[in-house]
């Protein structure tokens, strides 16, 4: 989410030093959403404070069934950046949505989003990924 491997890393040692230190004082996070909402919100302070792009309107199209090659055929620093420039709360609701952990009740919670909220930005970020992934890895190249 944040588009720098070094960010993320230091978001997840301050968010598990967090946790600990949560423990520590016989405070456990409530519920295993925690981690995930807490590392949310230190990652999107991370990318509030760094200067960004302008951003202009995504491209959209329907999700194909070619998607799953296609990704197959991206490096994982391309993945992080095209997910780092999504604006929130879509990036977010895409990630949660395709590391397949959470109900979308957890994912509404972890968002603070009502459920009309929370599937209107993983569709609109599945078809803005797909728009993104033809033009990087073309259909043909795919196949």
């Amino acid at each position: 989410m944040t588009g720098q491997a070094s960010k993320a890393q230091d978001v997840f040692q301050d968010t598990l030093r967090e946790a600990a230190f949560l423990a520590a004082k016989a405070e456990p996070p409530a519920n295993r959403q925690w981690f995930f909402s807490e590392a949310r919100w230190r990652c999107l302070d991370v990318v509030a404070r760094r200067v960004q792009a302008e951003h202009a309107r995504n491209e959209s199209t329907e999700v194909s069934s070619h998607a799953p090659e296609q990704i197959e055929q991206l490096e994982p620093e391309q993945l992080a950046i095209w997910i780092s420039a999504a604006p929130e709360p879509q990036r977010s609701a895409v990630a949660l949505y395709y590391l397949d952990e959470f109900s979308y009740r957890e994912m509404m919670s972890i968002l603070n989003l009502k459920l009309n909220d929370l599937s209107r930005a993983i569709a609109s970020g599945r078809r803005e990924f797909q728009a993104w992934l033809n033009a990087t890895v073309p259909i043909a190249a795919a196949e």
